[in-house]
């Protein structure tokens, strides 16, 4: 029998409808008759919350660290850990925690729901036992998003969908496992187990802005963003591209030889950086621009601030980034 521990962190998944239409938390301790079918399914829950529920818009890097310490805290306890987390910054939290928890060799599950888990058309229910079966395969040993059916390598993932159930894509790397009348898993993906013992980190560096590129962005704009911060997420056009104004190169070009770190990200869903395929972000390259090559602007958000956390020195940091730590960047 499979040790599992759910987690509850706050979201739409952990709220249920009463009567008269409004919500009110669900009582974990009654799972097993909310959910008769996890009686029979080899594997024996407990359930612990995070100090406060919260709604997933107001997760900062305090609660990844709470999460990643209550993991630490229950890791020989259990074989593996359910995070019931609401849908709007879980490709956040998937991210920071697959940098995070350093030798895991367990899964990490996190799931939510669309629908209340008491409402009669939930998605909750299914995306709840599923995962657990999933979590009790041992098959799994990273940090991963289960939702509508697929299970997303968590580092992969964005929410593109606020109405559907089908609310995560994993744009760049196929899913881990599809679930029909069979949980068929894309075995050649999954990650192998880390040798190494777990540890945390507990210090994530939030001093990061975006910089969206739009045409007409002024240099006023430009230069009040650069300023405000040490680390900066270029959000380019298509492949990497940006403006080929020499002001706008001038800007970046100071910025970064004054020590500051840009990372070119792409604004399409789809589609990998590739610095030096176009005149414009050959600049980009020459100056040293970073390219997050396929990495979501999600997961280089949360692995600038996991780098920046460990005190590196910035040429440090700049040569980790290219690196896939986590399965985060296609070979």
């Amino acid at each position: 029998m499979k040790n599992i521990l759910l987690i509850y962190t706050g979201g739409t998944i952990g709220m249920q409808q009463e009567s008269n239409n409004s919500l009110s938390p669900f009582n974990f301790d009654s799972i097993l008759t909310a959910f008769p079918e996890l009686k029979n399914c080899g594997v024996k829950l407990n359930h612990l919350s995070t100090k406060k529920s919260i709604d997933s818009s107001d997760m900062q890097s305090g609660n990844w660290i709470e999460i990643a310490k209550m993991i630490e805290e229950n890791y020989s306890a259990y074989d593996s850990f359910i995070i019931l987390h609401g849908t709007d910054t879980m490709s956040y939290t998937a991210s920071a925690l697959s940098f995070m928890l350093d030798g895991l060799n367990k899964a990490v599950i996190l799931t939510g729901s669309q629908i209340p888990i008491g409402a009669r058309r939930t998605d909750a229910k299914e995306n709840l036992i599923t995962a657990i079966e999933i979590a009790a395969s041992d098959k799994i040993s990273e940090v991963c998003i289960y939702f509508e059916d697929k299970l997303f390598r968590g580092n992969r993932t964005v929410k593109v969908n606020s109405e559907h159930f089908e609310a995560f894509e994993s744009p760049h790397f196929p899913a881990l496992a599809v679930v029909g009348i069979n949980i068929k898993y894309n075995a050649y993906r999954l990650r192998s187990r880390d040798e190494k013992q777990l540890s945390i980190s507990e210090k994530m560096d939030t001093d990061i802005v975006i910089l969206k590129l739009f045409p007409g962005i002024t240099e006023k704009v430009i230069h009040a963003i650069i300023n405000s911060s040490q680390n900066i997420i270029l959000e380019s056009y298509g492949s990497g591209n940006s403006s080929s104004n020499k002001d706008f190169i001038s800007i970046l070009k100071t910025a970064i030889e004054s020590g500051k770190i840009i990372v070119n990200c792409s604004q399409c869903l789809r589609g990998s950086v590739k610095q030096g395929q176009y005149e414009s972000s050959s600049e980009l390259e020459k100056i040293g621009v970073i390219s997050a090559m396929d990495m979501t602007t999600e997961t280089a958000i949360t692995k600038l601030m996991y780098l920046k956390g460990k005190a590196l020195e910035t040429e440090d940091i700049k040569s980790k980034f290219k690196l896939s730590l986590r399965g985060e960047i296609s070979n």
